[in-house]
């Protein structure tokens, strides 16, 4: 069997693919067929890489006599993605005591002795792997060169190579080993790249930068890396004769007059006229804005290489819309270079790129952005730092329904405990303020009102803090943030991502702010919205408890009389926020002791405002405690037990509706039981909506229609899903339940040891932030499966945290499921991430994602 020649040279008619030579080495070839004037470049396989870090040894004088004599070149790597980096690139091998002379009489000695000394410098630590601080980079003497090979030769016992061939030869071996070591592997690993990825490496004949007239080397792009606005940035070093050669030394020219300082546009107006025209090239051409890798020998243009311009998000929106715009690539290629998990950067605050960042604590970034406060460590505290504008940073050990008025004040939270699906993860999404969990790397002293950092560090209530919810960071001090990039180009992009996609994306909107942020995004509707948060300001908490303390249902019905009023407002305002799009409303479904303190001081206060004893009140608090209160008397369960709080919730619904449809807007709202196990559940519920909705009719003399569902929570409501699906309209899986459920996992507790499961394969993503397809997503299947062959339009959704995630999203796709709702500001996340799905997966059967009113209102009994 013949084997393959051990290098390539590159020219017009050679045919390389980055899945064997590296994506350098195939943009190099791009570069020269578009009559680039790149040096001479040769270009090594991943197989002859692999085969030199294995031992073999390839002859390097051939590969060096298609250079020519007297040709110093630069060896750099190749993988086949960028993204995946690499070893470091060695420049001027070639050079030796003879080049010296050679080119001291072309570009000076001094010039020259620079290029030789760097050279001996890198290869001494790159090559020979000695002491870096041996060979700390210093002023280009006769007497630093000297110096500099005298310590390699006493430190390797041998002169340092002269033989250009033995260089290159030891350059080759050294990366080749570099790519395969364990380091070097699992940093790019990190990265996304596979296990087995190889390495290619391009052997480049150098372009010295030197000469009688304008000379030096740099990179330039036509956009901006941060915004994306058409820009000329860059760097070129000029290190013409007569100047200092050493990049550290070398004048710095600003790429255009338009900048501050000198100008490669003055200094050399030819080159820059052609940079410009390249790059006009390089974008038709490759379909891409890149930056050009280039120097200049005496005023004569080379461009070394050519890379994609490293960009911001919010430039990767911009750069894809104007390509797409102006012909360059299609509306569907604009798309799919947009990755949906980078667009949270777009809606939020964000900390600089060039920011100096102070970490303080690390965790799980639980919902992206940054904000800059005051610390404080309690909801009271927010409170009142939001009535004195003041902005600041909620700390907690972890928060609950408590704090939820404090996570409303505050521009962001932190906590020490909790994951992805965590109270605070989940609240501040809703949000959409920043939020880190799990940092333990902290600890808190609420009485001192002090966070304690790993190093020592205390930092004290109303100090400032900035926090990262995009990194998982909380950052000392006030780091330059970036504003949110809403802008033309991303509301284009996302219209043509709604053309594409092939799934109904709705949100889920617990308050009018919500709904205002949802239908800023775009979504079609609300999936969900939990009723019992609207019960946690401060004039309704006192009404809930009165209920909650209340000793019969006559006692109960009169306490709900009083916000019945304030519950149709709440409704009102959803319906006239969504103009005429569905919403989707979960009746009440917490334990009621989430609504009591559990603080001395808060039962105290509870008592005097009930006027009641303090040990009547920890008596009725200590009656409603329960073991496993998620698992006791919640949702349907409570519901049932004391169906007064149902019955106002729905009436305050069918007011609304007949309020709002009174003005002239469509209004069919939908009503979800949540933690359904049984279908008698339903019916009994069921039978008291339909009789709060007839008698609505009769006080109010108008028709109206709603459509009733189940919130599919546990494993039996799934398994029976078709019994259920007999009486009900929809659908909905909260997998945020059904996770906890099905695995026996706290969601809140899970992060603790989540990161040790998933790092060692027990499972492959955390199961509350990535739907587990192989069990939950079972479930899933056997309730869409079952509901569907009982009822074929049945509509299916998930509504819980999954419903922004694009794996879980390409799941609901594949399984036929109606639509995916999610917190306000993962709409675009999931709009984006439903678009790629259909642009790259074989297409699926569409079930309806609208539903026929006309129907649902006959099916009511109006």
């Amino acid at each position: 069997m013949q084997k393959s020649a051990p290098f390539t040279e590159i020219t017009r008619t050679v045919d390389l693919s980055a899945e064997t030579h590296g994506q350098r080495a195939k943009c190099i070839q791009r570069l020269i067929r578009l009559d680039m004037p790149v040096p001479h470049t040769v270009a090594l396989s991943f197989e002859t890489v692999h085969g030199i870090a294995a031992g073999q040894v390839i002859d390097t004088r051939p590969l060096l006599g298609s250079f020519g004599a007297d040709s110093l070149v630069s060896v750099r790597p190749s993988p086949a993605m960028q993204e995946w980096g690499g070893p470091t690139a060695m420049l001027d091998v070639g050079m030796n005591d003879t080049m010296l002379l050679t080119l001291s009489e072309t570009i000076g000695a001094e010039a020259a002795r620079a290029l030789y000394l760097r050279f001996v410098q890198a290869y001494a630590v790159e090559v020979a792997r000695l002491d870096p601080e041996l060979f700390e980079p210093t002023e280009p003497t006769r007497d630093a060169l000297v110096q500099s090979l005298e310590i390699y030769e006493e430190e390797m016992d041998e002169p340092f190579p002269q033989d250009p061939a033995d260089q290159l030869a030891a350059v080759l071996k050294s990366m080749a080993r570099a790519w395969e070591g364990t380091s070097a592997r699992l940093l790019r690993q990190a990265k996304g790249a596979p296990p087995d990825a190889g390495l290619g490496l391009v052997v480049q004949r150098m372009a010295l930068g030197m000469g009688a007239a304008e000379s030096g080397s740099g990179v330039i792009q036509f956009v901006s890396s941060e915004t994306g606005l058409a820009q000329i940035t860059g760097r070129y070093l000029s290190q013409s004769q007569g100047r200092d050669a050493l990049a550290h030394r070398a004048e710095a020219l600003y790429l255009s007059r338009d900048s501050r300082g000198p100008s490669l546009e003055d200094a050399c107006p030819e080159a820059f006229a052609e940079l410009r025209a390249f790059g006009d090239v390089l974008r038709t051409g490759l379909r891409e804005e890149m930056q050009i890798e280039f120097a200049l020998d005496a005023g004569k243009l080379s461009v070394l290489d050519a890379v994609r311009v490293p960009r911001a998000p919010r430039a990767a929106v911009r750069i894809a819309v104007a390509l797409a715009e102006s012909g360059v690539i299609s509306k569907e290629d604009a798309i799919l270079r947009i990755e949906p998990r980078t667009l949270p950067e777009l809606l939020h605050r964000q900390v600089a790129f060039d920011a100096q960042r102070d970490p303080i604590a690390k965790g799980m970034a639980a919902s992206p952005g940054a904000a800059t406060g005051q610390l404080v460590f309690s909801a009271t505290a927010a409170q009142a730092c939001a009535a004195q504008e003041t902005p600041c940073i909620l700390v907690r050990p972890e928060t609950s329904p408590e704090d939820i008025r404090g996570m409303h004040a505050a521009s962001g939270v932190l906590t020490e405990k909790g994951g992805m699906t965590s109270h605070a993860a989940v609240i501040a999404r809703g949000l959409g303020k920043p939020c880190v969990v799990g940092t333990r790397d902290i600890t808190l002293d609420l009485r001192a009102k002090t966070l304690t950092t790993r190093d020592g560090r205390v930092f004290a209530e109303g100090d400032t803090v900035t926090l990262d919810g995009t990194a998982g960071a909380c950052l000392a001090g006030a780091p330059r943030l970036m504003e949110p990039a809403l802008d033309g180009s991303f509301r284009t992009l996302m219209a043509w991502a709604d053309q594409a996609r092939d799934i109904g994306i709705r949100a889920n909107a617990d308050t009018p702010a919500d709904a205002e942020t949802a239908r800023r995004f775009d979504a079609e509707g609300i999936g969900l919205c939990r009723t019992e948060h609207m019960f946690f300001d401060e004039d309704r908490l006192t009404v809930m408890h009165e209920m909650i303390f209340a000793e019969t249902g006559e006692a109960r019905g009169a306490a709900l009389e009083r916000l019945l009023p304030m519950q149709r407002e709440d409704f009102v305002d959803l319906f006239e926020i969504m103009r005429g799009k569905p919403v989707c409303i979960r009746l009440f479904d917490p334990p009621l002791h989430e609504f009591l303190p559990t603080s001395r001081e808060g039962i105290w206060n509870l008592a005097e405002a009930l006027d009641l004893p303090v040990s009547t009140v920890t008596h009725r608090i200590e009656a409603l405690s329960e073991y496993n209160p998620m698992l006791g008397m919640r949702g349907v369960r409570l519901g049932i037990a004391i169906p007064e709080i149902y019955e106002m919730q729905a009436r305050a619904i069918f007011e609304a509706t007949v309020d709002v449809s009174l003005k002239g807007a469509i209004v069919t709202p939908e009503i979800m039981l949540p933690l359904v196990s049984a279908r008698r559940e339903v019916e009994l519920l069921k039978t008291n909506i339909d009789a709060v909705a007839a008698a609505v009719r009769n006080e109010r003399g108008t028709r109206f229609g709603f459509r009733l569902g189940v919130m599919v929570e546990t494993p039996r409501a799934a398994l029976k899903a078709g019994e259920i699906a007999e009486i009900t309209d929809f659908l909905s899986f909260g997998t945020n339940d059904l996770t906890q459920m099905t695995y026996g996992l706290s969601r809140d507790d899970a992060g603790r040891f989540m990161g040790t499961y998933v790092q060692q394969g027990v499972f492959a993503e955390d199961p509350f932030h990535t739907l587990d397809a192989d069990g939950v997503g079972e479930l899933l299947n056997i309730a869409a499966e079952r509901g569907r062959a009982v009822k074929p339009d049945l509509t299916l959704s998930i509504c819980g945290e999954h419903g922004g995630d694009p794996d879980s999203i390409d799941f609901c796709r594949k399984a036929g499921f109606s639509y995916v709702s999610c917190s306000p500001f993962r709409v675009p996340v999931a709009r984006m991430a439903a678009a790629h799905l259909a642009l790259t997966d074989a297409p699926v059967e569409k079930k309806p994602r609208r539903f026929n009113l006309l129907g649902r209102v006959l099916r009511s009994g109006s």
